[in-house]
């Protein structure tokens, strides 16, 4: 808790919950999504990368790479009704040092048809001193032959 805000936990783990429940709201269309989207550099250090593999040959970006396409696509129109959220998640602190490892779901309205996933994301995280950031992220889907375990 915060001295100032008694109601505000201010644990380490808090502190990045906030943060994976950002990273995830970030993917919303609909109105704010280009800030939300700005908003979602600010979770990441400079230097990281964000990894994809999803069952193609893995991509490994930057946040601006990783971001740009996204914002796209979500100001275009072609993607509606979309969102992602976090199914069950751990974060494990350690020092200075974090991982978060979370299943996922989304679900939106891509060139009219609907449709719906699943998928793992993970996330890196260190303390610096402006606070916790996201150094490494990465994810990947189901697809056929590669499904979240039932739990």
């Amino acid at each position: 808790m915060t001295p100032d805000r008694p109601d505000v936990d201010d644990s380490d783990e808090a502190r990045i919950g906030r943060i994976v429940e950002a990273f995830f709201a970030a993917f919303t269309s609909g109105p704010h999504s280009a800030a939300r989207l700005e908003g979602l550099r600010a979770l990441f250090h400079p230097a990281a990368v964000v990894a994809r593999t999803c069952g193609l040959e893995p991509l490994v970006m930057r946040v601006d790479d990783f971001i740009a396409p996204r914002a796209r696509l979500l100001a275009s129109g072609e993607l509606v009704d979309f969102r992602e959220w976090e199914l069950r998640g751990r974060t494990q602190v350690f020092g200075d040092l974090a991982v978060y490892v979370g299943s996922y779901a989304k679900a939106g309205v891509q060139d009219g048809l609907p449709f719906e996933g699943r998928g793992l994301k993970s996330m890196h995280l260190v303390r610096t001193a402006e606070g916790w950031l996201i150094s490494a992220a990465a994810w990947d889907d189901e697809r056929e032959g590669v499904h979240l375990p039932e739990d």
